[in-house]
C-alpha cells in the first residue's frame, strides 16, 4: 500500500562457515546506506527469538526491538517460535 512507501522488510542470511567475519555487519550497513539513498525511512526485520547473533547484529547496526510476536515462526521440524520485531529508522530520510 502507498502508505507504507519508504518502509521495507530486510533479511540477511550468512552461511555458518562465514559467520563472525564481519560480513553480516558490512552487508547490513551497506543495505541501510542504499535504502536511504533510495528514499526508505524505515527498515524492519523479524528474527526468531533464539537467534541472538542476528539480534545483536541488528542492534549493532542501529535497529531497536519494537516487540515480540508469539508463535509466529514454524520451523520445518514443526516447532513454533516467537519472533522479535526490530526496526531501524533513518535519521535523514522522511524527517520533516
Amino acid at each position: 500500500r502507498c502508505v507504507y512507501a519508504g518502509v521495507a522488510e530486510v533479511s540477511i542470511y550468512i552461511g555458518k562457515e562465514y559467520r563472525g567475519k564481519g560480513i553480516g555487519t558490512a552487508l547490513l550497513k551497506n543495505l541501510i546506506k542504499l535504502s536511504e539513498e533510495n528514499g526508505f525511512w524505515t527498515l524492519q526485520s523479524v528474527i526468531i527469538k533464539e537467534n541472538i547473533e542476528s539480534i545483536v547484529l541488528h542492534k549493532k547496526c542501529g535497529f531497536r526491538k519494537v516487540g515480540i510476536r508469539e508463535r509466529l515462526g514454524k520451523m520445518s521440524n514443526g516447532v513454533w517460535h516467537d519472533v522479535v520485531l526490530m526496526e531501524q529508522r533513518s535519521k535523514s530520510v522522511g524527517v520533516s
